[in-house]
Formats: C-alpha cells, structure tokens, sequence
C-alpha cells in the first residue's frame, strides 16, 4: 500500500472512531430529550454509572461484554428510579427539568467523589492492534463502532417494529389520547427514561476499558453529547446519525490537519453553522423535504 492509502486509511478509521463516540454519547439523551421534551443534564452521570459499574464487575472476573450489559442495566434501573421519583413532575417543563437534573448531576458527581475517591485506574483496552505500516489500529475500536451501528438499528426496530415503540410514539404525540385509549402513559415514560439511561450507561460501560474513571468522567461526554442532539434535532435516526457523521469527518479532518485543539474547534464552528441554517437540525430539515 501506498503512503497516501494508509493516511486515507487512518482518516477513516478517525471518522468511524469519532462517529461511533458521538453516536454511543448522544443517542440515550437524544430518546430523552426528543420522545419526553426532557434535558437531561444528568446525562453525564448515567455514562459515569455505566463506567463504574463495568469496570467494578470486570475486577470481579466478569466477561467483559457481560460487565457491560451489567452497566448499561443498572444505568437504566437509576434512569426509572430519578424518573419515578423526581423528573414526571417537570414534563412540559424544560427550563424547569434542565435546573432539576443539573442539580441532580451535581449531587450524584460530589456523592461519588466522597465514596468512590478521585479516579480509577483502567481496566485495560482489551483486544490489541492492527497494524499496516507506520499505522496502528486499535481492534476496540472496531468493536464500537459495531456497536454503534447496533445501537442505531436496535433503536429503530424498538421504537418502529414493536409493540412499545407504537405505545411510546402514540404517547409522546398525544398523551391525553393515549390514555384514553388505554396506553400506560406514565409507564411509557419511565421505560423511555430507563432506555435513555441505559444507552448511556452503555457508552459508559464501552468507553470505561479506554479511559481512568473519575466522577468527573461524564463531563468528558456531554458536550459531544449535546452539540450532536442540538444538530441532529429530535429524531434519533434521522438527526443523530446523520449529524455524528458529518461531525465526525469535520472533526477528524480538523485534527488530521492541525491537532485535536483544532477539530473540536471546527466541529463547534460546524454547529454554529448548522443552527444558524437549519435551525430545526437534520431531522427537521430531513423531514420537510420528505413532507
């Protein structure tokens, strides 16, 4: 191979890397915010969650995919929980449920600091690299990304092909007919929270084998996080993954050319851009030209 092929190879292999990221990151809170009108500034601590519990169960001599499931599921038993007990009073509410799970965040961060201590050390990136050349390919991240993919197809068959999805879709458009119809309206709205929750657990759990968990960990997240959804607009499928992907070649353009600085700055600037031009993201603009 041709030195131009293996650089082609690495900025493709950063784009996939980058996309898997912002879709692993955004997606829970994309369901949240978009299926129940909730900004979810706790977000980073379900992600934090996830981490944790993996890398708890892993040290336990728990598989590592298993260790993962197990976080994502117990992101998504708190996702009820704070659900049931704290955000149904604010739906409706933006400004209000943005306030009420920033605190949230702050308590959850600060309470994990205290018991769990400053940071973690890292359980090890498992599977080993690839290597072409001067290049090396982490195989890891070859697996996000098919979990990635995963997740976008599991979602789309959750909420297009099944029984919840046509309750959950019925419920967000219109919840006082639903319930007259029969849907467990309130019962939707845990689960969707839950799902949401779970994701982002997921992505927690997935990322935890790459990075030292700290508390503060979710911070690392949500930015991303929230710049995909606001680009992307409310749909998950035809908002987030379109804009992970075109964020994902902005920025990995960016920092192949001028340095990591530089493609966090490009994708930010490509944010301005998009709301300033189709200020209802992609699946808004997606949307009309389907209508």
């Amino acid at each position: 191979m041709t030195t131009i092929a293996f650089q082609t190879l690495a900025f493709v292999y950063q784009v996939a890397d980058v996309f898997a990221f912002l879709v692993l990151a955004a997606s829970g809170l994309a369901i949240i915010f978009g299926m129940m009108g909730v900004i979810n500034m706790a977000h980073g601590e379900f992600i934090t969650c996830g981490a944790y519990v993996t890398t708890a169960m892993a040290r336990t001599g728990v598989p590592l995919p298993l260790a993962i499931l197990i976080g994502a599921l117990a992101a998504g038993v708190l996702g009820i929980i704070l659900e049931r007990t704290i955000v149904f009073r604010f739906y409706n509410r933006p400004i209000d449920s943005l306030v009420v799970t920033w605190g949230v965040s702050l308590i959850f961060t600060q309470g994990a600091l205290l018991v769990l201590g400053s940071a973690w050390t890292t359980i090890g990136t498992p599977l080993g690299i690839l290597s072409f050349g001067d290049y090396s390919f982490a195989i890891y991240r070859l697996v996000m990304l098919a979990v990635a993919l995963g997740v976008l197809l599991g979602i789309y068959l959750l909420f297009m092909k099944t029984r919840f999805g046509v309750h959950a879709r019925a419920t967000i458009e219109n919840p006082a007919m639903a319930r007259s119809l029969g849907v467990p309206v309130e019962r939707i709205y845990a689960q969707t929270f839950g799902i949401g929750a779970a994701l982002a657990g997921l992505a927690g759990g997935i990322y935890a084998p790459t990075l030292t968990l700290s508390p503060t960990m979710g911070a690392t997240f949500v930015v991303e996080s929230f710049v995909t959804v606001v680009v992307g607009g409310a749909d998950v499928l035809m908002g987030t993954a379109p804009a992970s992907a075109v964020l994902a070649i902005i920025r990995a353009a960016c920092t192949a050319a001028w340095g990591q600085v530089f493609g966090l700055i490009g994708l930010l600037v490509t944010v301005c851009i998009v709301i300033r031009l189709l200020p209802d993201g992609f699946s808004g603009f997606l949307m009309r030209r389907r209508a």
